[in-house]
């Protein structure tokens, strides 16, 4: 079993579900100690901490989970679970922002409740989640952030104007926190993903004829699982992306490569 995170501590928003639950168990299991967030999702929750329990662990110390409830659209709150996962967990070497959420937001009629809501939960909430864990990699010497961003940071997704703009915002985000702390041992990263079967997409994973389509546009043919997305995050949290800082990794199958030029059409 990999010890390729022993004894580091991390913090994932989001995490009782889909990406955020993978990494989770992905982390644990190569030695890291996890706390996560969640809303209101009590049962996936505890199951979650189940697994987190049950995976086989080496080392001088007991691993420590823990579970917490609390809104990534609430200011106040958000800062309160930074700093009970930094008590909880003894000190804090990994935040992941990875809580998100996404509804239809038309450019020319979109319910302007829905649109604050999704900035507010995707990228204001990210940016105080930053705040109060920089503060504390401040003291500590250094820490790492990885930001859940989405192919959707560059590609335009229209009918979804608040989502596109959110992710827009964090892949910003990314890069300003990357230079402005770079001197100071501070790594900030983010992960891009492109179709994932999660929750999230419901809609198109469990309807034959829509995953199709979705996947007709990825040039590797195939939607990933939220398993294949994990190993990514634990990668930029361990030692061996200690030079890589302010990036935006994309982990879509080719999305990003615009696969309707598979078969050049311009030229």
């Amino acid at each position: 079993m990999s010890t390729r995170l022993s004894e580091l501590s991390a913090l994932i928003t989001g995490g009782s579900r889909g990406i955020g639950r993978a990494v989770a168990l992905q982390f644990a299991r190569e030695g890291a100690n996890v706390a996560f967030s969640h809303l209101g999702d009590d049962a996936h929750a505890q199951s979650l901490l189940a697994e987190l329990r049950a995976i086989p662990r080496d080392g001088p110390s007991e691993p420590r989970f823990f579970a917490f409830d609390s809104d990534a659209g609430n200011g106040a709150a958000v800062t309160q679970l930074v700093q009970d996962a930094i008590a909880s967990l003894g000190k804090l070497d990994c935040l992941i922002n990875n809580v998100g959420i996404q509804t239809p937001t038309h450019g020319e009629d979109f319910d302007e409740a829905d649109f604050s809501r999704i900035l507010a939960v995707n990228l204001t909430g990210a940016a105080l989640a930053c705040r109060a864990a920089l503060a504390h990699f401040l003291t500590r010497g250094g820490g790492c952030i990885i930001n859940t961003s989405s192919v959707h940071e560059t590609i335009p997704k229209p009918g979804y104007l608040a989502y596109s703009v959110s992710k827009g915002g964090l892949g910003n985000l990314t890069r300003t926190l990357a230079l402005e702390f770079a001197a100071r041992h501070i790594r900030v990263n983010a992960v891009a993903p492109g179709a994932i079967t999660t929750d999230m997409n419901a809609a198109w994973v469990d309807d034959a004829a829509s995953r199709a389509k979705v996947e007709s546009h990825i040039p590797m043919q195939r939607a990933a699982s939220a398993a294949e997305i994990a190993p990514v995050f634990a990668f930029l949290a361990s030692r061996e992306a200690s030079y890589i800082t302010g990036q935006t990794l994309n982990v879509c199958g080719g999305l990003t490569l615009y696969g309707d030029f598979q078969t050049n059409w311009a030229s």
